[in-house]
């Protein structure tokens, strides 16, 4: 579908009448509403205002039925962070944990590398892995 200077006029009419893009696109017929969006950016139409709304007026009770309403209460101050200066959390006391293990040597008398390591070994990393030590 090509924009035909009187469909540019339709739509810059209908856009001036505050139609929205999607009653636009039906009028216009052949054309979807994110078309008519695109075109009017294009043409650089100005936006609208938000539709109108009716007011909404409060309803008046007499003075006795109404319920007194509960103080607001202020939001909490915020507080900037500074780690230098609030103290730092009290940690749980460590628990006394299993010894490790000592790695099992293979059937060859060696412990495992990572390039002899096999299907059903148990992969489990013991050591630094820059120490000579490191094993599996």
């Amino acid at each position: 579908m090509a924009w035909t200077e009187e469909r540019v006029e339709t739509l810059k009419k209908l856009w001036a009448d505050g139609l929205s893009a999607s009653q636009i696109a039906k009028q216009l017929g052949g054309v979807t509403r994110n078309a008519v969006i695109g075109k009017v950016h294009r043409l650089g139409l100005s936006g609208r205002a938000a539709p109108s709304r009716p007011v909404r007026r409060p309803v008046t009770r007499p003075a006795a039925a109404r319920a007194p309403r509960p103080a607001a209460a202020a939001p909490a101050p915020r507080v900037q962070a500074d780690a230098a200066a609030s103290p730092a959390p009290a940690r749980a006391p460590v628990q006394n944990l299993p010894a490790p293990l000592d790695a099992k040597r293979m059937a060859n008398g060696e412990y495992a590398t990572v390039l002899t390591l096999r299907e059903g070994m148990c992969k489990w990393p013991i050591g630094d892995p820059a120490d000579t030590e490191f094993r599996f």
